[in-house]
């Protein structure tokens, strides 16, 4: 390598790191905000040290044109900012979760710090949010994670930005399934709350002299308690399941 390499080599390292820079901030399990800057920074760099001889021929570089190059890099920017959305919102399934069980057992006002986000979340979305976490790194889905930040310079080749209209519909596809994942994951909580408030009704209607909202509420809160414990593994293979998937669709483009 002479000295004449260095700004063709620089500009391919810059141009890699973009892209997989914004997707490792983003991506679930090796984007969270519990891990420090410094540290999924060293992670971004240490991809694109490993990742940049397979790429690197694919990169449409010519040095003596500035804007080709940042034209480039915005694409790349876009790019990954486009697929780390994707597994993010598939990854939000569990905000939407934890918020609907949190209304249905009364514990919607009980807020705490979101770990993943930074900001105010319901307490049984956290607790599900730091659970998915682990789940993720003990059963090797980062890695596939990893897997896809290589495999979407096969699908997205640099400097072939999507059309506009695929990359919205690919964004929208993927809120709309998380909605309907974190509607899955706490269908159990959402049936019983329908059958307590139900048999609420009746026992109100039956036995008018009982004061059913000061039974009702803590009932409500230890029956719910209870029933999340016992589904709560299934709950969490939906979701896993739901992030395979995903994941497997970057992967294969």
């Amino acid at each position: 390598m002479t000295i004449t390499l260095l700004p063709a080599l620089a500009a391919a390292f810059i141009i890699v790191l973009t892209r997989i820079g914004t997707m490792v901030m983003l991506l679930p399990g090796i984007g969270e905000n519990t891990l420090p800057a410094r540290i999924r920074l060293s992670l971004a760099l240490l991809l694109t040290l490993i990742m940049l001889p397979g790429v690197r021929p694919l990169l449409p570089i010519d040095v003596n044109k500035p804007g080709s190059l940042v034209a480039l890099l915005g694409s790349e920017f876009i790019i990954g900012l486009m697929l780390g959305m994707t597994a993010r919102f598939a990854f939000s399934a569990l905000q939407v979760a934890g918020v609907a069980i949190a209304q249905q057992l009364g514990l919607a006002y009980a807020m705490t710090i979101d770990p993943g986000q930074g900001g105010q979340a319901v307490v049984v979305s956290n607790f599900l949010t730091i659970l998915a976490m682990t789940l993720i790194l003990v059963t090797d889905l980062h890695h596939l994670s990893l897997a896809a930040i290589y495999d979407s310079y096969r699908a997205l080749p640099p400097g072939q930005l999507p059309a506009t209209g695929d990359m919205a519909e690919m964004l929208v596809r993927a809120t709309a399934s998380a909605f309907s994942i974190g509607v899955q994951i706490a269908a159990p909580i959402l049936v019983f709350s329908v059958v307590f408030n139900l048999g609420l009704g009746i026992l109100s209607k039956l036995m008018p002299q009982i004061q059913v909202f000061f039974v009702a509420q803590p009932a409500a809160i230890i029956l719910g308690v209870i029933i999340l414990i016992g589904v709560l593994g299934v709950m969490m293979n939906v979701f896993l399941g739901s992030m395979e998937r995903v994941l497997s669709t970057l992967l294969s483009g």
